[in-house]
């Protein structure tokens, strides 16, 4: 059997380094917002090229708490696209704001460029472009919109660590960033763990205090903050694995090369070849009109697979009054799109044997 995916397989090459760490960490005594916590907020600013991080609980928080140090009037609109994971449309209406939602590029399943701007009104204040599976939006004509109608941009890079646009790392292509290191990211904890880069020193304190029950002095609150905060223990195992990112990408670009190169079924429709270097493949997404037909067909002959997302946000049951729109471009993503395993557990052999067995689907 190939999994999906396989944690412990993923992890087994850090385990000497994150026993390590975890033992520096108990021995230290200090759980919350340390040593480790700078440390990994440090290297972390590095890597993305941001004079800032902060570390903080989740990306869900990461995104909301950006929305919120903005301040923004109650009901300002943020641009999001209508095809990414729910968290985006969460940390929007969490933050109080009016989700607008632009359908992605057909080809890239990225927010459209050429779409925002009609979707820009009076009440507009931000666009949250979402890095999905690992390849960085259009920033340039995003970031032309934003400069010229006076808006903010806030990238959800939780599926994109080590993503490049134009020279830069996804992560200091906007006024801040949110970070997701749930486990399963290309830079993942073993729990909840998420981050904000950004470039903006006002931004950045603040962000340190509403992290913090709006606190930067212990007793003295400044802001109506939240309990955000990363760990020690999940800063320390990021600091263990983080020198081992860009070497981890490098093999999943490999794996979505054999990928490219070799699936030749009529009926697949395989991701977009042009940034296949600038891509951090967090996840390798095919689309097929019988989708459910086609994962079977793996499952049967012991091939893992996954749907990032099987129901559109505007869909969800959380969110009935929005049920009443229609994306039919993120519709049919939704209905068509299946994730093959990929992941630095996964060799060669097992990457064959995929590519072979999706030829002989439909045939």
């Amino acid at each position: 059997m190939i999994p999906f995916l396989d944690l412990g397989r993923i992890n087994e090459p850090h385990q000497a380094r994150v026993r390590e760490a975890t033992h520096r960490v108990l021995q230290s005594g200090w759980y919350i917002t340390g040593r480790e916590v700078e440390q990994f907020e440090r290297q972390f600013a590095h890597f993305c090229g941001t004079r800032h991080c902060i570390g903080v609980a989740n990306g869900l928080d990461a995104l909301t708490l950006v929305l919120k140090a903005w301040d923004f009037p109650a009901n300002s609109e943020v641009i999001v696209p209508s095809n990414a994971y729910i968290a985006s449309l969460l940390s929007v209406t969490l933050a109080n704001l009016t989700p607008v939602f632009v359908e992605p590029d057909p080809h890239t399943y990225l927010v459209d460029p050429s779409r925002i701007e009609a979707a820009i009104t009076g009440q507009t204040k931000a666009i949250l472009p979402v890095h999905l599976y690992g390849r960085c939006c259009a920033m340039g004509p995003i970031r032309e919109l934003a400069e010229r109608y006076n808006l903010l941009i806030l990238e959800d890079a939780a599926q994109a660590h080590g993503a490049i646009y134009d020279g830069q790392r996804a992560g200091s292509l906007g006024d801040a960033s949110g970070w997701s290191f749930y486990p399963s990211k290309n830079l993942g904890a073993l729990g909840d763990a998420g981050a904000i880069t950004t470039n903006d020193d006002l931004l950045a304190d603040r962000l340190r205090s509403l992290r913090n029950y709006g606190s930067s002095q212990k007793y003295v609150n400044d802001y109506i903050g939240h309990n955000s905060r990363l760990d020690e223990l999940q800063a320390a195992i990021l600091v263990a694995k983080l020198p081992y990112l860009t070497t981890e990408n490098e093999v999943r670009r490999k794996l979505a090369k054999l990928y490219l190169q070799g699936i030749d079924n009529p009926d697949v429709l395989l991701p977009p070849t042009d940034q296949v270097e600038q891509d951090v493949w967090h996840l390798f997404v095919i689309r097929h009109p019988r989708r459910d037909a086609l994962r079977l067909f793996l499952q049967e002959r012991g091939i893992g697979t996954d749907v990032h997302y099987p129901i559109p946000p505007h869909r969800q049951r959380a969110y009935k009054e929005y049920a009443h729109y229609s994306f039919p471009i993120s519709e049919q993503l939704h209905r068509e799109v299946v994730s093959l395993p990929l992941n630095t557990a996964l060799t060669e052999r097992e990457v064959s044997y995929i590519i072979d067995t999706i030829n002989q689907f439909g045939g």
